[in-house]
């Protein structure tokens, strides 16, 4: 019985990260219409706010025992504001300027980025395996962006940049969200953050409004659907089940097929194409990233 829970909990995760990485390749085929960051931000966000508020209010009366205060609901806010509004905004942004497969490879470094902002702001040792992985990583992403400067253009590291930032922003939600976790459970500060971030894009598209919602094509409309329920809801909902079933150690090395579900899909619907050295910095960003997630978890 185990056994059958535990190869059930891998197809979740394995699923859950590919209807993920599939984010990015729907985003560039909405700009193939012509679309700005934000519209296509805004309609993932219009989608997907009737099952988070849904959720919300089906886990609002849920509650772990613990006091839940005042300011507590205003860190909710901040971090949705950093992890899920600002996260999303930059990473749209860099995928304007940067091909889909290599978004994915930046994006996944975001673990080694929580060790430093948890060695910067609250002194938690380095170790020398995460050290290593953490070089790993590194050393991968520059090896992938070694001759894509050649092919893409100077924009491809101002597009790396906002993905970058992406990152770190999440990164930070993270490192900063741990102990309001264990307050609100994770779907109920799941669904919360999601919200803040819901109304955040409202605001943001209500001020810098440059096109017409309502006459935007078909298929862009199409996207924002796919994009909100086949690459954000589900999947937060596998993942989070996936990693119940097997523990998050197995389902970092499950996670480790983001990058290349991603490298795939985009050259299947974009014809994107990876040169052999940038597989090979893709798979150091991997190793590194699994070393990474495995030794976080045992420490």
């Amino acid at each position: 019985m185990k056994e059958k829970r535990f190869w059930i909990g891998i197809l979740l995760g394995v699923i859950g990260v590919v209807l993920f990485s599939s984010k990015a390749v729907m985003v560039k085929l909405a700009y193939k219409y012509n679309v700005d960051s934000i519209t296509i931000l805004l309609l993932r966000m219009l989608f997907s706010f009737p099952f988070y508020a849904v959720i919300a209010l089906l886990y609002s009366k849920e509650t772990n025992n613990i006091l839940i205060k005042k300011i507590d609901y205003a860190w909710v806010v901040f971090f949705g504001l950093v992890g899920y509004y600002l996260a999303s905004y930059f990473d749209f942004v860099g995928l304007k300027y940067i091909k889909a497969s290599l978004e994915r490879i930046i994006l996944f470094v975001y673990p080694t980025i929580v060790i430093i902002l948890n060695r910067l702001f609250l002194q938690q040792p380095i170790s020398k395996n995460q050290t290593i992985a953490i070089f790993l990583s590194y050393l991968g992403i520059i090896i992938a962006f070694s001759n894509e400067i050649e092919i893409s253009g100077n924009n491809i590291y101002l597009g790396g940049f906002f993905v970058l930032l992406s990152a770190i922003t999440y990164a930070s939600y993270l490192v900063g969200s741990g102990w309001l976790i264990p307050k609100f459970g994770v779907v109920k500060f799941t669904a919360y953050a999601m919200l803040v971030s819901c109304f955040s894009v409202f605001i943001h598209y209500s001020f810098i409004n440059e096109t017409d919602l309502f006459a935007l094509p078909w298929q862009v409309y199409g996207l924002g659907l796919l994009i909100a329920i086949f690459a954000t809801v589900i999947p937060s909902f596998l993942v989070s089940t996936s990693i119940k079933m097997i523990s998050s150690s197995n389902f970092a090395i499950v996670a480790g097929i983001g990058p290349i579900s991603t490298i795939i899909l985009a050259s299947f619907f974009l014809g994107e194409e990876l040169s052999l050295i940038q597989f090979f910095g893709a798979l150091l960003v991997i190793i590194g990233i699994i070393i990474t997630s495995i030794k976080k978890d045992k420490l």
